[in-house]
């Protein structure tokens, strides 16, 4: 690949290299926010179920609870592609939220599920 560093580590060749989609979002403040947010998550909410959605939520300041930016992690094949995904946002849509777009490959980390069969509860940590 033409951006790939020319001395990759040993280590990184294990690493997972899955390619998703950053999608930042910067809102304009207005009334009309809280009155589309239920459009919003629902379209949120479909996006997960699509299996497009990975993660999403908004970004706080320090010591604040109110959020600055949001930002959702989409699976893409393109940055064409992601954009078009983000352009359906209702907030967009609107013109409520502005956003970046970057791609991101994730690499390291790790997630566990506990799923307890006896009351069919899930738990992620």
């Amino acid at each position: 690949m033409a951006n790939e560093p020319s001395d990759v580590h040993p280590l990184t060749s294990k690493f997972l290299g899955k390619e998703m989609y950053l999608v930042i979002t910067r809102p304009v403040r207005s009334p009309e926010i809280a009155k589309r947010l239920h459009e919003h998550l629902a379209h949120q909410v479909e996006l997960e179920r699509k299996g497009i959605l990975f993660a999403a939520g908004p970004l706080y300041p320090r010591d604040s609870n109110l959020p600055e930016a949001g930002m959702f992690v989409l699976r893409a094949n393109s940055f064409e592609e992601a954009d078009a995904i983000a352009k359906t946002d209702p907030f967009h849509v609107a013109g409520l939220r502005t956003y970046t777009i970057q791609k991101w490959r994730l690499n390291e980390g790790s997630i566990t599920v506990t799923i307890n069969y006896s009351d069919q509860t899930a738990q992620i940590s």
